[in-house]
């Protein structure tokens, strides 16, 4: 199996609900450094598994929106905890629908899967890793 990862951050403030989160319940910021990975079974014709510029396109439309905002006024996310580990499936879903959308350079069934990972500390990190899907939009 072959992948490309490709990175970008973005900084956010928002607050997580639930007393599991302690002194994050309340509003603070965020460094969110994003990974995101595309598998392949198969290279293209060109011997790649995705345009690389095209991927960085990509990620920085999908995480532009999110840049020095505060996430819980973000209408996207009413009603969802922007935990890292939800952001990640968020990530994870605007990715494949970019790639339903072709513009990652390359027919969506030659992917596999995807997966994000975002760092918020250096000892700290979460991931979201499945099939290559289409949102409902796209089906």
């Amino acid at each position: 199996m072959y992948s490309v990862e490709i990175s970008n951050h973005i900084m956010v403030a928002h607050s997580l609900k639930g007393e599991v989160f302690g002194p994050a319940s309340q509003l603070h910021g965020l460094t969110a450094h994003v990974h995101v990975a595309i598998f392949a079974e198969e290279l293209d014709e060109n011997g790649i598994v995705i345009d690389i510029g095209n991927a960085l396109e990509v990620l920085g439309e999908i995480l532009q929106p999110l840049n020095y905002k505060n996430l819980d006024d973000l209408p996207q996310f009413r009603g969802h905890n922007t935990t890292v580990d939800f952001l990640c499936s968020y990530i994870y879903q605007r990715v494949c629908d970019a790639a339903y959308l072709h513009k990652l350079g390359r027919e969506p069934r030659e992917l596999s899967k995807v997966r994000v990972t975002i760092t918020e500390n250096p000892i700290a990190r979460a991931s979201y890793e499945a099939p290559l899907t289409a949102s409902e939009a796209h089906e």
